[in-house]
């Protein structure tokens, strides 16, 4: 197993957290400006703070998400795949979504350069 990479861990959890209290500008200073990230409700990816700014900007326009990370685990390869709890819900409240999900994280010069999602194998499962 990697060795805890615990500031890249510690800059996750700042970043779900100002993502959950949609403080989109410290979220966005956690990501590298040329940072690649999926549209998971559109499909396909932005690439850039600005981009990411905007496609969070819409969702919030559609949908109320809030993740929840409730494991890291550090990957060989220098990745961390979070285990997150999704819920998201419609404008109105309703619950569309509640499951866990896989987030893939890689970094460059200290901040996030991208995000993936990722599937949960078995081991990833436990908290």
């Amino acid at each position: 197993m990697p060795n805890q990479p615990t500031s890249e861990i510690e800059l996750l959890r700042a970043a779900y957290t100002a993502f959950n209290a949609r403080d989109l500008d410290a979220a966005l200073a956690l990501m590298n400006p040329d940072v690649h990230w999926p549209r998971a409700f559109k499909g396909g990816f932005v690439r850039g703070t600005e981009e990411v700014r905007a496609y969070w900007t819409e969702q919030g326009g559609e949908i109320d998400a809030h993740v929840e990370p409730v494991a890291f685990n550090p990957q060989e390869d220098g990745q961390i795949l979070v285990k997150v709890h999704q819920v998201v819900r419609d404008l109105a409240g309703a619950v569309l979504a509640d499951e866990y999900v896989g987030h893939c994280f890689t970094f460059k010069d200290g901040l996030i350069q991208a995000m993936e999602i990722c599937l949960l194998g078995s081991s990833d499962l436990s908290t």
